[in-house]
């Protein structure tokens, strides 16, 4: 979305001032977080708070979050392969948004844990009851879900330190001549697209290993297990290796196969249980149209 600023008692103003008559459903400090995390930008560029206006400046609203009242509770069907009275696992479908955002108030993954489940924690707002971490739109796979304050806390902890058990299969481009890899790459928001993120210097930590799993002709299936959590890490982390994902839009090959979105799948996940301290793993199938690209490749054997 964008604002052009044209009232003249705007002019020479600082910016978050203005963005706070410009967007005037948000509080200063969400429109701040927004311009730290560069989701608000000026004339295409990230700036600081206290940049002044000038008349003729195209605010972009990268990403902004609906109004709550807009959150409604929908039936999707969702697979939830487990839950108790602290934590469900949902297994997310390809195509699915996990939290309404900016285009995207309907057919949430909220919308149907609002739905299917009588409890969610509300430590994370309106907008992300329940959830504690993402994934992707195009990315299937498991999900924990907090049912109440206690496990959020604990499952957020268990991220933040990285005890949880993450595991994602992928399909890409290209053949590994190793068995195992260990990628360390600072991510940060691309400077040439900022709605992508992009390997840099000056971004965030980002480490993600990886073990091939079967070997194709021009492809390979891995396995990634994560140590950080950034936005798109393995998607981005492949692309910089020279290996793309097969069917991503974003960060893949030119030429897309299907029309699918990226072939990545979160297939295993562990944690302690908040309640009981045991550790909970769960697995699940990759799904249909990854396993049916790959039956028309030519398996190579080490």
């Amino acid at each position: 979305m964008d604002i052009t600023v044209k009232e003249a008692n705007h002019e020479n103003l600082r910016l978050d001032k203005v963005l706070v008559d410009l967007i005037p459903d948000k509080t200063r400090t969400y429109i701040l977080k927004m311009i730290e995390e560069e989701k608000i930008l000026c004339n295409g560029k990230p700036f600081k708070p206290s940049q002044k206006a000038v008349l003729g400046d195209v605010i972009t609203i990268l990403d902004i979050e609906p109004k709550p009242l807009e959150v409604k509770a929908e039936n999707l069907n969702l697979d939830i392969v487990y839950e108790d009275n602290d934590v469900a696992i949902v297994n997310k479908p390809k195509g699915m948004v996990v939290h309404p955002g900016a285009g995207n108030y309907e057919q949430t993954l909220v919308n149907g844990l609002l739905y299917e489940l009588d409890d969610l924690s509300e430590i994370n707002g309106v907008i992300r009851p329940g959830i504690v971490h993402r994934i992707d739109k195009d990315t299937t796979g498991l999900l924990m879900i907090a049912k109440n304050d206690k496990a959020s806390l604990s499952l957020t902890e268990q991220l933040k330190n990285h005890s949880c058990k993450r595991r994602y299969v992928a399909l890409v481009y290209g053949e590994f001549s190793e068995k195992k890899g260990r990628i360390n790459a600072p991510i940060a928001r691309s400077k040439e697209d900022r709605k992508k993120m992009a390997v840099d210097k000056n971004g965030k930590e980002a480490i993600t290993n990886f073990t091939v799993l079967r070997r194709f002709k021009g492809y390979t299936l891995i396995e990634c297990a994560l140590e950080t959590g950034r936005t798109h890490q393995i998607r981005v982390h492949l692309e910089y290796i020279g290996h793309p994902l097969v069917g991503d839009q974003t960060y893949g090959r030119r030429k897309v196969i299907g029309d699918k979105g990226q072939f990545l799948h979160a297939k295993t996940i562990g944690f302690i249980h908040p309640t009981t301290g045991e550790w909970m793993e769960f697995d699940s199938e990759i799904p249909s149209y990854m396993e049916d690209f790959m039956n028309t490749l030519e398996e190579k054997k080490d």
